[in-house]
């Protein structure tokens, strides 16, 4: 076994793994947020529309939304590895827990928190990007070139209450997975210290704010 695969396979580089994976979806999550303000332009959807189009046909960004994908299932399944590691490695609940004193909530239960956020994704995916490819979306056509009209889809869904509930619900727990997991990347990554760690969760609070609220 090289010293590559020990490395990953070790505790420190499932939490490397996790760290690395985490910031690039954050990334994402940034680049996905400020495509979807075009929503907010007024313009009938052109804008929201083109945008999409551009995204789905640019060899550039397609590259991107595979490293995303794998991002994805890579965080995930990390996740679970470093969950059932820790597990196992204090079978028996301390007689006396008190967790709320020793850390914050999110950090407590990330697990939940990740859990809820992938179940959220699937319905994502499943109302947005798989209707994109393979549903039947009426089209528009700008300057003489047709677009599929993804904004009338997107209007359309957010006039179900039950999904706008779910929504809110998500990312309001995506904030609480956001404000731990930020600082926590930089941790792993060796980048904490006394001077900079309370600026780091600053900028991890505010980034949550940001990105979530026009959401």
């Amino acid at each position: 076994m090289s010293w590559v695969t020990k490395t990953l396979n070790s505790t420190l580089g499932k939490k490397l793994i996790m760290a690395l994976t985490g910031l690039f979806l954050i990334l994402f999550l940034t680049g996905h947020v400020s495509g979807n303000l075009l929503l907010f332009k007024g313009d009938g959807g052109e804008a929201f529309n083109m945008y999409a189009k551009f995204m789905t046909t640019n060899p550039a960004v397609k590259l991107l939304s595979y490293l995303t994908y794998i991002s994805v299932i890579g965080h995930v399944i990390y996740s679970i590895f470093l969950s059932r590691q820790n597990k196992a490695a204090r079978p028996v609940n301390y007689s006396t827990s008190k967790g709320s004193t020793n850390s914050a909530w999110s950090s407590r239960n990330m697990g939940v928190l990740g859990t809820f956020i992938l179940i959220f994704l699937v319905v994502h995916l499943q109302g947005f990007w798989a209707q994109m490819h393979w549903g039947q979306v009426p089209t528009v056509t700008y300057d003489g070139e047709e677009y599929k009209d993804l904004f009338l889809i997107v209007n359309g869904a957010f006039k179900q209450l039950w999904l706008v509930a779910l929504y809110v619900i998500s990312m309001v727990f995506l904030g609480f997975h956001l404000s731990h997991g930020f600082a926590s990347a930089f941790q792993t990554l060796g980048l904490n210290h006394k001077k900079y760690s309370p600026a780091i969760q600053t900028v991890g609070s505010i980034y949550c704010i940001l990105v979530l609220v026009p959401r």
